[in-house]
């Protein structure tokens, strides 16, 4: 009984051989994965100069040239995308798949119910918009941002006042846009 118990796993291994073979070569296409973090960047050296970038689908990540031979890759959105690199012949530098994924360090992610928020913690915890999050937390986050943003730089007074400055204009006196 034994006997026959080995020569089926034998005949097994043999049938499955070319399978496992295959499935043996596939992660080395892995190897060809450029891996990068939603809203980060990474930076990709090319064996020759380049002469031309094509990004499958610019809205999942995006690149630049730095120099001829040193690309920025940032990841725009969550995804999987291909980057192909062409010389000045049209000749290929390099074809290689994009996968854009979520930050996983310091990340935490609070479910209530079927709402998600994400918070970054580094070291305390602090709101972070990040697609995906329920929509109240992710826009609450981004007009945060964008108010603290225009008011660090001066230009929510002009914003407000409709752009007028200088003499009759008040930061403490805009028009307010309810007020008719």
């Amino acid at each position: 009984m034994s006997t026959r118990f080995v020569r089926s796993a034998l005949l097994v291994a043999v049938l499955a051989g070319p399978t496992v073979v295959a499935l043996m070569a596939s992660p080395a296409h892995a190897a060809d994965m450029v891996k990068v973090e939603l809203d980060q960047a990474r930076i990709y050296r090319l064996a020759a100069p380049a002469s031309t970038i094509v990004i499958g689908n610019p809205a999942i990540a995006d690149a630049t040239l730095q120099d001829s031979q040193t690309l920025i890759v940032t990841g725009r959105a969550y995804g999987q995308t291909n980057l192909i690199v062409l010389d000045d012949q049209g000749e290929t530098i390099t074809d290689v798949q994009l996968a854009v994924l979520a930050a996983s360090e310091n990340l935490v992610t609070v479910y209530k119910g079927v709402k998600r928020q994400s918070l970054s913690c580094l070291p305390e915890c602090q709101p972070a918009a990040v697609p995906g999050d329920d929509s109240a937390h992710f826009g609450g986050i981004l007009g945060q941002v964008a108010q603290h943003n225009g008011t660090g730089s001066g230009s929510g007074v002009t914003a407000s006042t409709g752009g007028a400055t200088g003499s009759g204009a008040s930061a403490s006196t805009p028009a307010s846009p309810n007020s008719q």
